[in-house]
């Protein structure tokens, strides 16, 4: 089992900037890849970024490039999300994964989430 839990959500303004943490424990961190995705309301839970288990590659959705950068520290078992030039439309619930998959993180079927940290982006 890996355990995954989300900090650094809160209220921010548009253009401002929030770096998410997404720490884990229960397994070897860098056997794993990880990724994060968001959920508003009634719409399903959607990609933002991955990233690989040595942190050499990532992805971003088109909605997030070059505003959102994800890193991990596999020393501390923790992957980031830096969220610059944020917008309302990027409020949502956000949440971490992390699946022995780079494949199956894009495709949204991870192993593990954690619990969800909210973002609002206040206009």
């Amino acid at each position: 089992q890996v355990q995954l839990v989300e900090s650094g959500g809160g209220l921010v303004q548009a253009g401002g900037s929030l770096r998410l943490s997404c720490a884990a424990s229960g397994r070897t961190f860098s056997n794993y890849a990880m990724g994060w995705f968001r959920q508003t309301p009634g719409k399903e839970r959607e990609f933002v970024a991955r990233i690989s288990w040595r942190g050499l590659n990532a992805d971003y959705s088109d909605s997030v490039k070059g505003r959102f950068t994800i890193s991990r520290d596999n020393a501390k078992n923790t992957v980031y999300l830096q969220m610059n030039s944020l917008k309302p439309e990027d409020t949502a619930v956000y949440y971490c994964a992390a699946d022995p998959s780079w494949t199956d993180i894009l495709r949204g079927e991870p192993e593990y989430w954690g619990q969800g940290t909210q973002v609002t982006v206040s206009s």
